[in-house]
This record gives C-alpha cells, sequence and structure tokens, in this order.
C-alpha cells in the first residue's frame, strides 16, 4: 500500500482531536459525579456527628457515679438510673435517638446513637448508627516501669 491509500492515516493531522462522544458525555457526567459527592459528604458528616454524639453521651453518662460506694471506698461504680439518665438528656440535647446500656458491675456504660441523613440528589433517607462505650477504671490499671 502507497503513502496516499485511505487506509493510511497521518497521526499529526489528529493533535488536538477529541471524540464528539466524549466531548458530550463528559460534562454531564462530571456534573452527576459532583452531584452524588455533596450526598457522599452529607452521609459522612452525619456519620461523624452520630459518632460525637454517642462518645459525648457515653462520657456525660460516665459522670454519673454512685457517690456512697464512691465515698466508702467501695469502688467507682455508675450509679445505673442517673447515668442512664444523664446520656439520655445529652442524646435528647443534641437531637439524636438512642438507646442507654450500663453492665452489671455499673463499671461499663454503651451508647449507641442513631442519625439520619435525607439526600439532597439522591431521593432517600440513610440511617447511620454509632456505638460509644466508657469504662470507668479508679486506681493504677497498669503496672508502672522502672
Amino acid at each position: 500500500m502507497s503513502p496516499k491509500h485511505p487506509r493510511w492515516h497521518n497521526w499529526k493531522d489528529d493533535r488536538g482531536a477529541i471524540s464528539p462522544f466524549a466531548a458530550i458525555i463528559t460534562v454531564p457526567l462530571l456534573f452527576l459525579g459532583g452531584l452524588l459527592a455533596v450526598d457522599a459528604f452529607g452521609i459522612t458528616r452525619v456519620h461523624e456527628r452520630t459518632d460525637a454524639i454517642a462518645t459525648e453521651a457515653a462520657r456525660a453518662a460516665a459522670q454519673a457515679i454512685d457517690p456512697a460506694r464512691a465515698v466508702t471506698g467501695e469502688g467507682v461504680v455508675a450509679d445505673p438510673a442517673t447515668a442512664a439518665s444523664a446520656a439520655r438528656a445529652y442524646l435528647s440535647r443534641a437531637g439524636a435517638r438512642g438507646t442507654v446500656s450500663v453492665s452489671d458491675d455499673g463499671r461499663r456504660i454503651t451508647i449507641r446513637a442513631t442519625g439520619t441523613y435525607r439526600g439532597v440528589f439522591v431521593p432517600k433517607t440513610w440511617t447511620l448508627n454509632a456505638t460509644s462505650s466508657a469504662t470507668l477504671l479508679h486506681g493504677t490499671t497498669r503496672p508502672e516501669k522502672d
């Protein structure tokens, strides 16, 4: 075949060219990706907030110790009713729903908080859960190093 044959193509003639399909499809795809990113970041933000609320509710509950046992030196344990009440109050003030549980020995408090995100561009509502625990410690919990 000679260089003048139609199957031979001079590659220098295509510099800067883009197919019409790629040009037409690229802009809508970038736009759609941007819209989906808004909801993805919204979900992440709500999940982080729900996690922070669960952590702070556990902290609030852990401060509700049983003073009678602490003063007598029996140990630092949570008063279950007061701890659960403190955690529920924190959840309520933060505008979140959740559950509170205190272990039988009163040393561990677990909070499960629930948050929701309603999509801006995706017509869906996501339910996000976060769990946090606080463990009451008293005294030395690890041996000191020499």
